[in-house]
């Protein structure tokens, strides 16, 4: 029931056409999912949902604020625009968890559960993205959102010992890269978030396959499993844009687009900074790039393990069959 609605949410939010039935939709989809995260009743997601709920209400507080704003403006004065629209952006970037408005979502995604974590790196980010698309264009604060997230995902990647923090950060780093897109080719944005969904969505099966909180305990589970080893290396790898992997090919378009778009020095310097973010990833797994083929242990085809070669697969060909 709660995730009907919560799906049923974001669908009147974009579809909508007017700013208040946008709003409507994004506080169905925000009560709907409240339960969900509460479904263990445990303290930790008691507290993820309570901090979850808060934070949301601020930035729903603001969409309101600069709905009325609007609407009792009548002469609508260009300073006054441009302040509202500054006001309402950063109101939808708190929503998905962008840097400058990011400091909420790594502790909240440590109190839910894996499946959670999935609909809150994913679904949730649906209809603040498309309402950005709607109301705004590319400009110098969208584009300092972009480099902060990018930065800041990767600095603070750097040390972290817990698998869902790095996750959380993994996706500021994407939402840079797809609100760079959004505003200039909406259909190469549709192409990069189903990526997004299809990487995130293996990774976290796994993880939850495995079932480890801490770096620690991943790296000596990888150390033990020579097949869990690879699948999460051509995970990560694709995650982090390495070519050939899957990951590289939207990249690489996203790129192309911005160069084509004149944005040069934001295309250069998007380039330098995910370098941060995949030499976290290759540090991660530094311990467990070379092994020998014949340390590989062979695993019984199962609907389990059949859908972890698929993903792999699809990350490890994934450049070569679109190129084609």
């Amino acid at each position: 029931l709660f995730l009907s609605t919560m799906i049923m949410g974001t669908l009147i939010s974009i579809s909508s056409f007017s700013w208040f039935s946008m709003w409507m939709g994004l506080e169905v989809n925000l009560l709907s999912f409240i339960p969900l995260m509460n479904e263990n009743n445990n303290p930790l997601s008691s507290e993820a949902s309570l901090k979850y709920f808060i934070i949301q209400a601020i930035s729903s507080m603001l969409i309101l604020f600069n709905f009325l704003s609007f609407l009792i403006s009548k002469e609508y004065l260009s300073p006054l625009n441009f302040l509202l629209e500054i006001i309402l952006n950063s109101a939808l970037l708190m929503k998905l968890g962008m840097a400058p408005f990011h400091f909420w979502l790594p502790e909240i995604m440590e109190g839910i559960s894996w499946m959670n974590t999935f609909l809150l790196l994913t679904w949730q980010k649906i209809a603040p993205m498309i309402l950005i698309m709607y109301n705004s264009q590319m400009n110098f604060f969208l584009i300092t959102v972009i480099i902060l997230s990018l930065l800041i995902s990767g600095l603070k990647n750097w040390n972290q010992t817990s698998i869902k923090k790095i996750l959380a950060f993994s996706s500021i780093n994407h939402m840079g890269w797809m609100l760079s897109i959004i505003l200039l080719n909406q259909s190469l944005w549709s192409f990069y978030f189903s990526f997004y969904i299809f990487v995130s969505f293996s990774m976290i099966f796994m993880f939850k396959k495995i079932w480890t909180p801490s770096i620690q305990d991943f790296l000596k589970i990888l150390n033990s499993n020579k097949s869990m080893k690879m699948y999460f290396m051509f995970n990560f790898f694709s995650l982090g844009g390495l070519p050939p992997f899957l990951g590289f090919f939207p990249k690489w378009m996203i790129l192309k687009v911005l160069w084509f778009e004149n944005y040069f020095f934001l295309s250069i310097i998007m380039v330098f900074l995910t370098l941060i973010t995949l030499f976290v990833y290759i540090r991660l797994l530094s311990q467990s790039l070379t092994f020998k083929i014949s340390e590989m242990n062979t695993i019984q085809i199962n609907p389990v393990n059949f859908f972890l070669n698929f993903t792999n697969f699809c990350n490890l060909a994934g450049l070569l069959i679109f190129t084609l």
